[in-house]
């Protein structure tokens, strides 16, 4: 049940104090259907009168999104980007015309969509869903953006009839949710398809039910291979589809060898979307340069060299040790891992395992955390080496494994921030929170 109004906070209160009342408002953190979303979504007459893209899928969600953020911006439309979750401040997840949307801007609509819910109880993810729709319904936009939180079907961004969805990759994540094979979790992401309209597959090799369910409702499927493709040489890629060639398009400043499959299928959206959003090549050009994306192959300039990335499954962790083979050599990699207890820790550490050679495990807050020795431990029974040349070691937290790995590292070496949004999240807290200091 809701809490009492006497505990509610209103349009005026602080952003922080929001944010607790919406994680104690329904009983559990994630309660999958859209009945009581869709409730609430009519009574507030939420009505978005822009071109809708929604972007689902296991990884790649994020970077596919910012590419058409920042190309449709350079082309001069007013966007809308809702992404999640955040990486330091709630704010990050709404993006109004490029910019993250204010604490006023936000609470505002938490109340609106509080007040409206009456006794309808709303997840955290629900009623701040409903709230950055409202925004953006009100902001006089051309396009909107909608990244998927789990799965597609019974997630809430799915109330929202998308003019072209995309799902990025088809891969095991969140299989209590949505299953333990791609074939039933290809099904429920499919599920952000609309009848009649496009529906972008970048998965190379799309499980049979995601094709079969796009079919079924009579979906426009566009698919990696078939409909559109991408070539590249050292210098500059191209990209062809139905019936519009992109040329001699410098690579997508967002690192990584998986990113051209991203922007392909992002720009296969705008083929698809070109009656209603017209989008000149320079813009194309001038927003995959642009483009960022904090923890994704994110490489921080200056020495000694830190890569941070989200990657938090096997799927991802496959392409972060790609990544990390491409960057040339360094001594040693020093590991900041952290992990969520419901993730495939061992299928990560089998991806990456020869990769690091030193690993510092760090603790994550909440009940799916897991511990720095728990991890560790993990590590061991995986049969991760322990030598002169290796190590594994248990930290408090990210900051606490950070600081331990720069304190060991020698000249030349590299760290590796990864296994979790948390991990890179607190990896980054501590390094703003000591940048005052090193200003002095």
């Amino acid at each position: 049940m809701p809490s009492s109004s006497a505990s509610r906070p209103d349009a005026h209160s602080p952003l922080a104090q929001w944010l607790a009342y919406l994680e104690s408002i329904h009983s559990r953190p994630i309660d999958m259907g859209l009945g009581r979303v869709r409730e609430v979504a009519a009574r507030l007459e939420l009505d978005l009168d822009a071109v809708k893209i929604v972007v689902g899928g296991t990884n790649g969600k994020g970077s596919t999104c910012a590419m058409l953020e920042a190309m449709l911006l350079s082309a001069g439309y007013k966007v809308g980007l809702y992404t999640s979750p955040h990486l330091l401040d709630f704010n990050e997840r709404a993006r109004v015309n490029g910019e993250s949307a204010s604490d006023a801007a936000l609470t505002g609509q938490f109340a609106a969509v509080d007040a409206a819910r009456g006794d309808t109880s709303l997840t955290y993810f629900e009623l701040t869903t409903l709230a950055i729709l409202r925004l953006f319904a009100q902001s006089a936009l051309d396009v909107v953006i909608l990244e998927v939180g789990l799965g597609g079907r019974l997630d809430a961004v799915n109330i929202v009839d998308a003019d072209c969805a995309i799902v990025t990759s088809v891969d095991l994540d969140h299989v209590e949710w949505l299953g333990d094979d791609r074939e039933k979790i290809g099904w429920e992401k499919a599920h952000i398809y609309r009848p009649g309209k496009p529906a972008i597959c970048a998965d190379p090799m799309p499980p049979q039910s995601l094709v079969d369910y796009a079919e079924s409702i009579g979906a426009d499927l566009w698919r990696f291979g078939r409909d559109y493709n991408y070539a590249g040489d050292k210098q500059q890629w191209n990209y062809g589809g139905r019936s519009q060639r992109r040329n001699a398009m410098a690579y997508p400043a967002l690192r990584g060898a998986n990113q051209l499959l991203n922007a392909s299928a992002a720009l296969a959206a705008l083929e698809a979307l070109r009656d209603r959003l017209p989008v000149p090549q320079q813009a194309v050009r001038l927003g995959l340069l642009q483009v960022q994306l904090p923890g994704r192959f994110q490489i921080l300039p200056g020495q000694p060299a830190v890569i941070l990335d989200v990657a938090h499954n096997p799927h991802a962790a496959a392409v972060l040790a790609d990544n990390l083979d491409n960057m040339g050599f360094y001594p040693y990699t020093y590991a900041v891992f952290g992990m969520l207890n419901d993730k495939d820790v061992d299928g990560v550490i089998a991806k990456l395992g020869d990769r690091v050679d030193h690993w510092y495990c760090a603790g994550l807050p909440g009940p799916r955390g897991l511990s720095g020795e728990e991890l560790a431990a993990r590590l061991r029974a995986r049969g991760v080496k322990e030598d002169k040349d290796s190590s594994i070691h248990a930290c408090a937290d990210p900051a606490a494994a950070y600081a331990a790995a720069r304190e060991s590292m020698g000249e030349g070496d590299r760290i590796l921030v990864f296994g979790s949004f948390l991990t890179v999240a607190g990896v980054l807290a501590s390094m703003r929170a000591a940048r005052p200091a090193r200003a002095d």
